[in-house]
């Protein structure tokens, strides 16, 4: 056998050695580069976050001083504050899961009209709340607590005189302490998200929420819109007479005008498409 060549068996072995090598090498780089566009994607968060500063902004200053603020506050005063809160929370958070997808519903129209019409219908809100407030007496949150309160006043005297009834009719028969307290609770949650549910629906946030949802990411609307709602029933179930007393509605009004217009005005620099 004739002797095999050292630089022969060593160029062949470098030429394995490359071959094995260079494909992992290219996927490598093609890994990085998708990797590298998928972080540095300059819309990934944007619209979560433009989506969520723009719900909880406009739940905020529609919200305070609003029917649904007042109904917390006013319960809240005779029952147990967890419980009004926790039915009136229900109500608002089923109802913004509800307008987030009746915006959501609305993207089977061409992304350009939908973006255009609600940044329209939001210069709309924006103008209508500060004409609102314009003209709004400087008394009209106390207005407001005072209507809805004598409101709430005659619902509960019917319910006492449907109470007594249904007593007379079943000779007085007492119930046990717990299952009294249990109707008790029941009746105020169910109450709270009744009186909740009816005075947002149709309501101005709803519409807002509604017009966010058609063109924003819809789980930075929803996050946005529960946690506004949240703060604002809180501080209704917390403090609502007081705070009624301490802030002007006519200037949460024209603050809301404001921020309406802000966002109609800022939905135009961004790109309908992004």
């Amino acid at each position: 056998k004739e002797p095999v060549d050292e630089d022969v068996i060593k160029a062949i072995r470098n030429e394995q050695l490359s071959s094995s090598t260079a494909k992992p090498s290219i996927l490598t780089g093609e890994d990085k580069e998708s990797t590298a566009q998928t972080k540095h994607d300059p819309g990934a968060g944007l619209g979560f976050t433009h989506g969520f500063i723009a719900s909880f902004s406009v739940i905020i200053v529609s919200e305070i001083g609003d029917k649904t603020f007042f109904i917390a506050a006013i319960m809240a005063m005779k029952h147990s504050r967890m419980t009004v809160f926790s039915g009136a929370i229900a109500a608002l958070a089923f109802m913004t899961i509800l307008s987030v997808f009746f915006g959501w519903a609305a993207t089977i129209i061409p992304r350009a009209y939908t973006y255009y019409i609600s940044t329209a219908l939001f210069a709309i809100f924006g103008l209508k709340m500060l004409r609102e407030g314009y003209k709004m007496s400087p008394n009209e949150g106390q207005e407001e607590f005072d209507e809805v309160q004598a409101d709430l006043r005659k619902k509960d005297e019917e319910f006492e005189k449907e109470t007594l009834m249904n007593e007379v009719e079943s000779g007085f028969k007492r119930a046990p302490p717990r299952q009294v307290l249990f109707m008790a609770v029941s009746r105020i949650i169910i109450q709270a998200f009744t009186l909740t549910f009816l005075a947002e629906w149709g309501d101005r946030s709803q519409l807002a929420t509604i017009i966010l949802a058609a063109r924003e990411d819809v789980y930075g609307v929803t996050l946005g819109g529960i946690l506004g709602h949240s703060i604002c029933t809180g501080m209704a179930v917390l403090g609502g007479r007081f705070i009624a007393q301490k802030i002007s509605v006519r200037t949460v009004t024209l603050i809301g005008g404001v921020v309406f217009l802000l966002f109609a005005f800022s939905a135009l620099i961004f790109n309908p498409n992004s």
